[in-house]
């Protein structure tokens, strides 16, 4: 059949919120100034708040809630089920907070029965080909460049950057503000306000660029750097560092965040400070 622009192609499942190339379910609750491009699928349990835009060949399967001004472009799954062999059907979702911008070929998974979701925070960056496996919370404001691989039930702080390749095991911790260096391995839980690189992972640094352009004083970042040369610098195991943190530096609310997250780090930190060639 010739094909014009007086006459475009039909598709046996178009209803009445849907025109040709492309297809959203009449249960899906879409709000105001919603584009949708042509060549995407939109499921029957899916929310998208206003002003969001879909681009062409996207998939947002069941169980999508999608905020406002969000962007998500060509190739992106939102929604699939879980691979999780232990997934069972159970109903879950996956949940984009407001302006979330996901870059082509992403692939977001619902939750399991574990937390029954997988989170993306408000004003989050993923970039082309991010993988988020279920029950990952990504909290606001994040950033995972070309190629991150989440497994499951991970979390991600505020504000931090998983680099390029980061791929990170499952039931990691990632701290507000770490920076993690591209291609890393990520084992172990990665304390906040840190950079981290190498193989295997360790402490690179704070992260006083990230600090400074995020409205960190002087002295914030200084009390910092003091608490991290204790932890990771200067040879004390953990319990030893941790102690003396507590007893000789003043209490801040960076101070007791570092040391409630250390705490609550079941997998064990990454790696002190290492040597290269020899020299530190």
């Amino acid at each position: 059949m010739k094909i014009t622009a007086e006459q475009p192609p039909t598709q046996p499942y178009l209803n009445g919120n849907s025109h040709a190339m492309k297809f959203v379910h009449p249960g899906a609750i879409i709000g105001e100034n919603v584009t949708i491009e042509h060549f995407t699928t939109v499921g029957e349990d899916v929310v998208i708040d206003d002003g969001t835009w879909i681009g062409p060949h996207v998939t947002i399967m069941d169980g999508s809630r999608i905020g406002k001004n969000c962007k998500i472009f060509p190739g992106a799954v939102i929604g699939a089920i879980p691979q999780d062999l232990k997934f069972n059907g159970e109903y879950s979702i996956v949940e984009l907070g407001d302006e979330v911008t996901v870059r082509e070929y992403c692939t977001l998974n619902r939750g399991t029965k574990a937390s029954h979701r997988t989170t993306i925070g408000r004003g989050s960056l993923l970039m082309a080909y991010v993988h988020v496996a279920h029950d990952c919370h990504i909290r606001k404001h994040c950033v995972l460049a070309n190629g991150v691989t989440l497994a499951g039930h991970i979390e991600v702080e505020d504000y931090a950057i998983l680099g390029g390749l980061t791929a990170v095991h499952q039931f990691v911790n990632i701290g507000s503000h770490a920076f993690i260096g591209g291609g890393s391995l990520v084992r172990k839980d990665v304390p906040p306000f840190v950079k981290a690189a190498r193989e295997p992972l360790s402490y690179a640094g704070i992260n006083s660029v990230g600090l400074r352009r995020r409205g960190f004083s002087g002295e914030q970042i200084h009390l910092i750097q003091d608490i991290y040369r204790i932890l990771f610098v200067k040879g004390y195991n953990t319990t030893q560092a941790v102690e003396i943190i507590e007893t000789d530096l003043d209490a801040t609310p960076e101070r007791d965040y570092i040391l409630d997250f250390i705490r609550k780090a079941d997998r064990g930190l990454m790696r002190g400070f290492q040597q290269v060639n020899g020299r530190r």
